[in-house]
Order: structure tokens, then sequence, then C-alpha cells
């Protein structure tokens, strides 16, 4: 099937995720085009760019050329475009690592005059050939696009377009692929064309799609009826393909949060492969065959052969496949093949060869010893090329090759040349020296252009030279990492890392999105505890369909049958089947580890929920009072956002997600308001909570408040400080840090700048609590890491913010003091979205290894990462330390832990920082808030000691780049494991999907019970009620107190009538889905919540059958007897009994009337209703709605009320 070609603006061959990082409408591209023009009067440069330079007469006919960086892209733009109105040549450019490759693409783009899209990066896996590990779906994706691009060139689709210049990592280069991906034809959905449904499915399996019941997380895909929902790996959201019949109707995008679609819909999407080995029948009939003859590869070939694409079946792919191929032999003719630095591709490619042969051993080594993931396949088939040889093939099949080297160039030599141009100054931020060397390059008759990629940054970096009296120079808006002084044609091109001794990312296009309510899915399995509200704590057996009545009106409904202990001693347990309209009634139970199951009818649960109830209106009592001074406190409005907050906001280098957007917005609106604000935010470790802080702050600093952020250790203060003033840097504010890394000197001119107000910010540890210190105008308080305070300290807080604004930030959510924002009473944010292309975490769990260890280490240091290695014992850390020195020796090791000296441990985390330090061996030190995005691999030793949220916090300290972070928690072989050390292990295995902190927490809760946590009094009501339970009824009587004159007791309606109602399983034909649909239904408590809903399935669903007008109405019923405080509705035979109800005298006479033969018993408080459902003579029963309109007659009869 033919793609279409792409209408929209179209993305690069990156595939769309990257791109919506680097495509942009007002971005950079082709910006630096006039700078290139100028260039070619450098001779040599001119002569590189066309190509005629004599080659040198050895064995190799390459060019030396002596380039410095920052011409490098300039270089490959000219080649690819063509000098003077030549044609250009392709140009392949190889670079020593993954992260040059990308700053090198985006370089390129602003050199280069012509579509954006003809250049490409080829990324490297992130995985070794032979690791149990599949490499990202994204990084496949990219890549399968880049072979199809080079094999198929299409000049009329945009989406397979001819590549012009192909930027690829040397481990890209040498390491082989399945021969043939580029044949594999791409599947594209594109509207109006026609594709049946099931072939779409085969496909998609094929590509390694897995199929779920609910689309979730990228490579996923469900078939529900005629709607198809997918997650193309290179998709910023998945999306939702309706068909009509065989051809497809809407594309369009949907959030796997709520499963709801947005947007205008697209025309056409890929879905890109998901690994490179597809699972065609022949690749699954030969992994059945393969059964058994390949050592510890049973499971994954049975996998394979049942078409599930699993873990690390890569490694298998020389089994699997026939040949492999060099990327090499796929290039487009003629490419020039540009080397930068040679010496340091030599270098990364035999490292490479090295660590992966390491972890080849180590594998073999754990697999022989028993423990560990089964031995690694070996098959050299698969292992990386020689790179001299990979270099030499490309010379023998007619590619020009330049080396580019940032060394000297004999140029006496025959191909040998050197560009008369050198790397400009550093100045790394220092201004004097700035101004002095750009004014001595304009002295020298140099044209100077300086370049940053945000314009915030842009401006500031202006702003600051002009105010040195320097003038004279253009300034451009690109990508360019790396400046250059070029000699010969008297041209300077300064970047802010020459500046400032950094570069910050470039602004991307946002995608704020407000988020509808999150999916909840309730999963309730055989033997789960649920707490039911009326009747107490039971136990999930199972969900039933049940056909009552007989005959013409016999119905099925839909029933959760629930286990309650027996009523006798002896008897079996009693069953209570719920019917799924009061689904809302049932929630999981948290708490205790087993609780009591509660027997039906019995007291003792309505004791139990009184005794919580009496208690739970103390707590509201004291919250109410708290709230009620706060509300009466008058704080201070802030004004609206000032032009520098949004060139501060301009300046964050990253993406920022929704929640994060949405958060922002939430705090400030709280910060304009007069009312003092008291916010709370919950965000996964490394989800961005850190930036709303910065933001705040800033917002208070422009009205002249100070502010004080209070965190619980000494590194995080020395961390935010760096933080903070490295984001407020060219802004006129004044950080200050307290804490015992500073002398007493510099705290004592802290506290006095406090007093008199040039200090603006100050970050401190409890140190900021001492009653000594003043401050003049205190605006704000930040508390980061709020879990870590003890009660005192909060007490003190209290005293400080009657009146003060306050924004409490923490990772783990734990509800320590039930002052929690459930209860309403602070408002709370959570930040669940991981940023945009953030991984989860691979963590392994297993016994300790040495040769693990050193692989692990190595394969850090390849990638120029940095490595944690948490050891918890402060006696024997220096041994440990020396043992990691004599595994790997090229390692820089360092120790940090809280008994060393403060200057020394400082020193410590600033070479760490500054990455002068490779492995830092540290105690839990680390385990709050140090953020280095560089370091990506986390050993524990002993892990088995550590407590399941220190885990994941542990956890949280690798990840926070785009590059896969790996997590080893190791124990020690030797000695048993407790049982509840093991429970803990394998959670932490089990929740490494991002944002899961909180699903720790909840697991947590399980494990520990909640004693420890909410203090002895709440406990023992928790455990006796269910955490769910007791946290909505704090909430229900903190509203009673609010508003006292209303009832807010809701009451509980239950209707059983023999009505057809209940979701039809070929609509939702999953437990689950149907259990979610069910629920939100009973949650339904207004018309427009059922709109909502309607919506909602139509969406998710398709068009919702029949039967589901009529659980409507059940609940329209429902509303209309929570009105009249009526609590049941059933039908037993040929009557109906009306629950809970005392109608005055005149309604009794009334009801008597018009329905003969009705009966009111005030003792149970009910009515009995002779009905006509079941037909009378010469009438068959009633239908459905006749029933649902014959009882919504009744109810109106019953709240009729004489006319005055």
């Amino acid at each position: 099937m033919a793609a279409k070609a792409k209408t929209s603006d179209t993305q690069s061959s990156r595939g769309q995720a990257a791109d919506s990082r680097t495509v942009h409408p007002d971005l950079i591209n082709g910006s630096l085009v006039g700078v290139l023009s100028k260039l070619e009067q450098d001779k040599v440069f001119h002569q590189l760019a066309v190509g005629d330079i004599e080659v040198s007469d050895d064995v190799d006919n390459s060019i030396l050329a002596g380039v410095p960086e920052g011409l490098r892209p300039a270089l490959a733009a000219a080649i690819a475009q063509g000098v003077n109105g030549g044609a250009g040549k392709p140009v392949v450019l190889v670079v020593a690592s993954g992260r040059e490759a990308e700053e090198t693409v985006g370089s390129l783009r602003s050199w280069y005059d012509g579509d954006p899209n003809d250049i490409a990066q080829l990324e490297a896996w992130e995985t070794l050939p032979h690791e149990r590990l599949s490499p990202r779906a994204d990084t496949v994706a990219s890549r399968m696009a880049v072979f199809r691009r080079l094999k198929h060139p299409d000049t009329g689709n945009a989406m397979f377009g001819p590549i012009r210049i192909l930027v690829m990592p040397i481990r890209s280069l040498i390491q082989p692929v399945v021969q043939g991906l580029g044949d594999v034809e791409p599947l594209v959905f594109t509207v109006g064309e026609d594709l049946p449904l099931d072939e779409a499915a085969k496909r998609l399996i094929e590509n390694a799609y897995t199929r779920v019941e609910l689309v979730m997380d990228r490579g996923e895909f469900a078939v529900r009826g005629g709607i198809l929902d997918v997650f193309p790996p290179t998709a910023p959201h998945p999306v939702r393909i309706e068909f009509f019949g065989d051809e497809i109707d809407t594309i369009k995008e949907f959030h796997a949060s709520d499963q709801r679609t947005y947007g205008e819909g697209l025309k056409t999407i890929w879905a890109t492969a998901c690994r490179e080995l597809q699972l065609t029948d022949a690749v699954r009939t030969r992994a059945k065959a393969l059964i058994g003859s390949i050592p510890n590869a049973e499971d994954m070939l049975e996998s394979i052969a049942n078409a599930i694409p699993v873990e690390g079946m890569e490694s298998l792919m020389p089994a699997l496949v026939d040949h492999l191929e060099p990327v090499g032999s796929m290039l487009p003719k003629h490419a020039v093949v540009l080397l930068s630095d040679p010496e340091k591709l030599r270098r990364s490619a035999e490292d490479l060869a090295k660590t992966a042969n390491e972890f080849l051993a180590a594998s073999w080594h754990v697999a022989a010893s028993g423990h560990g993931a089964g031995a690694p396949i070996s098959f050299d088939e698969a292992s990386f090329l020689d790179y001299a040889e990979t270099i030499s093939s490309l010379e023998y099949s007619e590619h020009p090759v330049i080396r580019l080297t940032s060394f000297g160039v004999d140029t006496t030599l025959a191909g040998h040349v050197q560009l008369d141009a050198q790397n400009p100054a550093e100045f790394r931020g220092d201004e004097a020296k700035a101004s002095q060397g750009i004014d001595g390059l304009l002295d020298a008759g140099f044209h100077v252009t300086i370049t940053a990629a945000a314009a915030g940054t842009l401006a500031r970096l202006k702003r600051a030279l002009n105010t040195t009296g320097i003038t004279t120079f253009d300034t451009i808006r690109s990508q360019a990492i790396d400046g250059f002084v070029d000699n010969a044609a008297k041209i300077a091109l300064l970047t802010e890392r020459d500046l400032t001794g950094r570069s910050s990312a470039v602004a991307v296009a946002k995608t704020p999105k407000r988020r509808r309510k999150a999916i909840d899915l309730v999963e309730l399995k055989k033997g789960d505890y649920v707490v039911h509200e009326q009747h107490g704590i039971g136990r999930f057996i199972e969900m039933r369909q049940r056909t009552i009545g007989t005959g013409a009106n016999k119905t099925t409904r839909e029933y959760l049958v629930i286990e309650y202990a027996p009523s006798k001693r002896g008897a079996p347990a009693d069953k209570l089947f719920i019917p799924t309209d009061q689904l809302d009634q049932v929630s999981k139970y948290i708490g205790a580890e087993a609780p009591k199951l509660n027997k039906l009818g019995g007291s003792d649960w309505a004791a139990t929920k009184a005794k919580a109830r009496k208690h739970v209106h103390e707590i509201a009592d004291d919250l109410i009072k708290l709230y009620s001074a706060r509300q009466r406190a008058k704080g201070f409005a802030f004004s609206p956002d000032t032009p520098w907050q949004k060139e501060l906001e301009d300046a964050f280098p990253y993406q920022e997600t929704a929640d994060q957007l949405t958060t922002i917005d939430e705090v400030k609106s709280d910060m304009e308001k007069p009312v003092p604000m008291d916010r709370l935010i919950c965000g996964d470790v490394g989800f961005g909570k850190t930036e709303i802080a910065v933001r705040a702050a800033f917002k208070a600093v422009q009205d002249g408040k100070q502010v004080a952020v209070l965190v619980p250790t000494t590194l995080l203060v020395q961390q935010h400080q760096e933080t903070f003033t490295d984001r407020f840097e060219g802004f006129p504010v004044n950080v200050a840090a307290m804490s015992r890394f500073q002398t007493t000197k510099e705290i004592n001119a802290t506290i006095e700048g406090l007093e008199n107000g040039t200090v603006d910010v100050v970050i401190g540890t409890h140190k900021l609590l001492n009653p000594k210190i003043k401050f003049k105008d205190l605006g704000l308080v930040i508390i980061d890491e709020e879990q870590r305070f003890g009660v005192e300290h909060k007490e003190t807080l209290k005293a400080l913010r009657t009146n003060v604004d306050v924004l409490s930030l923490s990772a783990t959510p734990i509800p320590r003091t039930l002052e929690m924002a459930v209860t309403g009473i602070r408002e709370m944010s959570t930040l669940a979205t991981p940023p945009e292309d953030r991984l989860p975490v691979l963590t392994y769990v297993g016994a300790y290894e040495d040769a693990q260890v050193t692989a692990a280490v190595r394969r850090e240091l390849l990638r120029g990462g940095q490595v944690f290695y948490v050891h918890n014992r402060v006696q024997d850390i220096s041994s440990i330390a020396d043992k990691i020195h004599t595994l790997v020796p090229e390692s820089r090791v360092g120790i940090a832990h809280g008994k060393m000296g403060e200057k020394q441990l400082d020193q410590i985390i600033r070479d760490f920082w500054h990455r002068d330090i490779d492995v830092l061996v540290c105690t839990t030190i680390i385990e709050t808030g140090l953020d280095i995005s560089n370091a990506n691999t986390l050993i524990v030793d002993h892990a088995d000691r550590f407590g399941l949220s220190q885990l994941h916090q542990l956890r949280g300290r690798v990840g926070r780049g785009r590059e896969r972070a790996y997590a080893y928690f190791l124990y020690d072989p030797s000695k048993p494991m407790t049982e509840q050390s093991h429970d803990r292990l394998a959670t932490i295995a089990q929740n490494t999907a991002l944002g899961s902190g909180f699903d720790v927490a909840m697991k947590d809760l399980e494990l520990r019970g909640t004693g420890n946590l909410l203090g002895d009094e709440q406990s023992g009501h928790i455990e006796g009620v269910g955490f769910d339970l007791y946290v909505r009824m704090v909430s229900e009587a903190v509203e009673k107190y609010k508003e006292p004159d209303e009832d807010v007791e809701p009451v509980s309606v239950s209707i059983d009538l023999p009505i057809e109602a209940s979701i039809p399983i070929d609509y939702i034909d999953s437990d689950k889905l149907r259990l979610e649909a069910y629920r939100k239904l009973a949650s339904a408590r207004n018309e427009a919540d059922l709109k909502d809903l309607k919506e909602e399935l139509t969406d998710r669903y398709g068009k919702p059958p029949v039967e589901f007008e009529t659980l409507f109405d059940v609940a329209r019923l429902k509303f209309k007897a929570r009105k009249l405080g009526i609590s049941e509705i059933l039908a037993q035979s040929n009557r109906v009994r009306i629950g809970r109800i005392d109608p005055p005298e005149s309604i009794q006479m009334r009801m008597t009337r018009i329905y003969k033969g009705t009966q009111y018993r005030p003792v149970t408080h009910q009515l009995i209703v002779p009905t006509p459902f079941t037909g009378s003579l010469g009438q068959g029963p009633m239908s459905s709605d006749q029933v649902v309109l014959w009882t919504n007659q009744l109810l109106d009869d019953l709240a009729w009320r004489p006319q005055r």
C-alpha cells in the first residue's frame, strides 16, 4: 500500500518523537547560511568543500584535514549543498558519541540551506549486541526510518525522502544489522485508504507490537470492534484509528492517562517497527525449531515462536536470520565520509568491543554460577566490526574519506591540509575577558557573530556585551554548539558555550494539555480484600452475570461476588452479590496485612465505622480551625508576570510536561491571590519539582520579597544553590546559602543580608529556622523533600507562616500527617507525567558478582557517564572504593559519607558535579535530591537491608537525562534474606514505570501496615476501615464543617428492578475495563456526569448499544431517589419495596388511591407498592423501558406536594 504524501509540515527522519524537539515553526533552520557564504572566501575551506584536493599517494586514499570543531558542521553543509551553484554530494559524518551526534544534527540544521529533513541521524543502540536487553523502541524506529530512506528514497514522499547528510556515532557504523531492514515495507495508516483490520493487526504483531487490553505504553496496540488503538514508539501520543468496514475513517490522537481523544485528527500515521527483528512467519518457525538447542534461551524462543516480543530478543538475531550486513554497505553512492577526530573514534570503537566482550564474560560467569538471567548467546556475527577494516572498506568502495582532526597537520605532505582557523579563546562567563577578546577580534578586522539557541539567552548576552561598550557585532539565533575564528576569511563565530561555558537547549513548541480525570483501573484479583461502605471488609471472589426472573421477564445483570465471615461458627462463608450500579460503595482495602473479615449485618462494622467517624470529626475540627485562620489572614497578592519572568522561563533547557505547566499556573495564581498560599506538590523523583520552585521564587523576588528555601540535607543546599544561581544568572537576584559548608563569616554576612534586604533568596537546612534569623520582608517559603522534616520543625514553620505563601515539594507522598491535601485543606498538585523522552530505569536485582560490577561500571564510563555505588557502612567504605579501583583501573573513584569534614565532602560533591570523579562510592547521603543528570548507573550492594521508599528514592537518582539508566540492586548470595526483604526487592523490580512513586508508597503501606504512618490513634482506625474509606470520611467531615447547614450525608441508593441492564460483553470484553465503566457509572451524580461518561465511552469503544440507555435510566432514577432520601427500591415478585421513607399522611392517602393495595410499614419505614411488571390479564410482562417509566412516575408521585 503506497503511503500518501504527508501534507502537514513533515518531520525529520529522526521519527516524530524527537523532532517535535527539533523541527519547530520559528526555529532556526538555515540561520547561519549568510556566515557560510562568507566562509567560502577561505580558499582551503572552499577546496575541501568542492573536493579538489589531491589525495595522498599512500595506500589509503584519504585526506587529513585540520579543522576546528566549530567549522565541521559548516564544512559538511557546504559539501552537501554544493558551492557556487555546483551540485553537492551526500555526506556521512561520523562522530564519537551519541550525544555529539545529536548536537551536530542541531548545528547542521542551522548551517544547511535546504529542507531540514535532508539531515538525519542514525542513532546507535544503547544496549550491547549480546545483552539480554532490547534497545529503546524509538531508537529502533528512527533507525528503521533511516534504513528505509537509504535503500528506497522516495522524493515524492516527505516521510521517506532521500538523505543528504547522515550523522552517526561510530557505534552505529561498526554494528552489523539484519540484512534487508531497508526493504521492510513501512506500515502507514492513511485516512481514506483500504486496509483490513485483521491484516493491520497481523502487520503490527510482525513489527513487534504487543497486543493489550488498554494501550498505555509505546509499542502496544488494542483492537475493540472497529477501533484500533496503537502507540507508535515515535509518536508523542497514542492514536485511535476508526475503521468503516475496511476503510480507515478517522485517525485521532488520545491521551494514555484518560484514554480520551483530542485535537483535529491526523491525515496519516506511520506505525514504525519496535524491534529490528521482524516477527515474520519464517523467523517464528525457525525459533520454534531452535527450542532446546540454544542453552538458556528456551523461554525467549518460545515467546518469539508465539509472536510475543521479549526483552533482549535481539541477542538471538544471528540464529534467527540468515545474514547481517554492515551499515557501510547501505550508504549512498559516492557519499563523502567525514570522520570527526579519528583518534577519538578509534578509542571509542576499541572501548566498545572491550566492554561488549566483558559483558559477555560477565554474563557467562553469572549464568554458570546459577544466578542471574541465563547465559548470553554468543554469535560472533553480531559482534562489533573492526574499526580500521570498516574505514578501509569504505575507501575501497569509492567513498572519498576526509579525516578531520584537531591536532596540527604537516601540510608538506600530499593530502594533508590545515585550515587557517582555530577555536575561540574560552571566556567561561568572565565578562571582562570576553569583552577584551571580542574587542581584539574587531580591531583585527574580523566580522564577529554571537549566537545562542534561546532568544532569552541571546538577548541577555547582547545586553551584557553592550554594557561593556561593544556594539558592532551581529546576533543570530542558531543551534551551533562550538564557535571558531577563521583567519583566512576574517570571520569569528562565538556561541553561548564559548562565552558562558555552557549551552542552553532550544525552547520547544509547547503542548500544554490540561488533562481530564485519569483512568483508575481497579484491578481486582480473586482473593483481594475490599471494603463496602455499608457491610465492611470482605474478600473479592469474582464477577458474575446472573439471570433473574423466569419466562418473558427474564433479565441478566452483572454482580460482584464478595465473601464475608460466616454468621454462625463453622457455617460456610456468607456471600454478598453487589449489583454493578453500586460499585461506588466498594473500594480496595489498603491497611493491615490481612484484615479480619466482617460479618454481614453484624454490629462490629457499624461500631468500627462509628469510632473512626468520631475520630475523623475531631481531626476535621482541628483542620478547620487552622484553615479558617489562614483564610482570614491577609497575605500578599503578588503582581502578574513580568517580561523578565518570561525570559527566565524561556531559558529552561527542557520541555515542560503538561502537569508541570498546569502546576506552575496553579502556583502563580495562588501567589496572585491575597490569601496566603499553602500548596503541596507531589511528584516523582526527577519530574521537575525544582523548576517550579525556581519560577515561584523568581516571581516573589520580582515584587521585592525574600524567599527562603528549606531543604533537609547539606548536599541539597549546595545543589539547589548551583541550580538557582544558574537559572538566575544575568538577573539582579542575590542567592545565598546557609549550611555547614559555609564558614561562620559567610553565614553572618548572609544573616545580615537577610535583615537589611540585600539577600533575595536564601537556601538552607533547618539552620534557617533559628530564631536569631530575621527577614526584612519574607514573602515565600519553599520546603523541599517535605517528608524529611520533623514535627517540631513544622511547628516553627507554622508560626512563620500564617501570612507567608508556602510551597512544599515531596516525592514520596506518604501521608505522614493527615493534614493531607486529600482533605482539601491544603491545595495539592501532582506531577504524574514523566518528561517526554524519559525512560524507565532498567532495574536488575541479583546476587553480587565482581564481573557484573566491573562490566556495569565500564559500560557507563563508555558513554562518558558517571556511577553511584551505594555502600551503607562507613567502616569499610574505603576498602570498597579500592576494590572498584582494582576492578576498573581507569576509573577515578571518590568517597562521600556524612561523617566526613564539611570542606572535604563539599569538594568531593563538586568534583562529581564537574565530572572529575567517575565513580562515587557513598552512603545513602545521596538519597535525597542529588541531581546529576550525567550519572546513569546506580549500584547498591546489600540492597536487602534498605527500605522500600529508600530503594525508590535511590533509584530516582539516575535516569534523569535522556540516556537509558541502569540500577543494580545486589545482595550477598551467601546470607539468607528475610521474607520482607525479598518482598521489597520484588516490588522494586516490578514497579519500574516512571511515576511509580505513588504505587511504591501504597505498596509500602501494605508491607509495613499503616502503623507508624499516621500516629497511633489514626492507624488503628485506618486498619479498621481501610485507607480509601478513611480519607473519604475525613473529606466528608471537613465538608460538613465548612457548610454545616447542608446535609452532606450521601445516601447510597440500591435499585433492583427486573431490567436488562448490564454492559454487553461484546461491547467491552475485558473484565477490568467493564468494571471501570460500571464504577464510573455508579459514581455519576448528575446529568452532566452522565453526558461526560457517554462521550467518553463513545470515544473509547464506539457507539454504546441500547442496553446502555437503560443503565443510564437507572442512574437517573438513583438521582431522583437520592433527592427524596430513599435508599432502596427493590422488586419482589409482584411488589416493589421502597425503603427508608416516611411520607406525610396526605401522600400516603394519595398513594393508596393511585396504587391500589399500597401498604406503609412505619416500623421499618417501608412502603410496599404492588406492580404491574409481570403483566396482567391479556398483557405480556413489561419491557425494561416501561418498568423504568413506571418507577419514574412512582417517584414523581412520592415527591408530590399538595398545592396551597
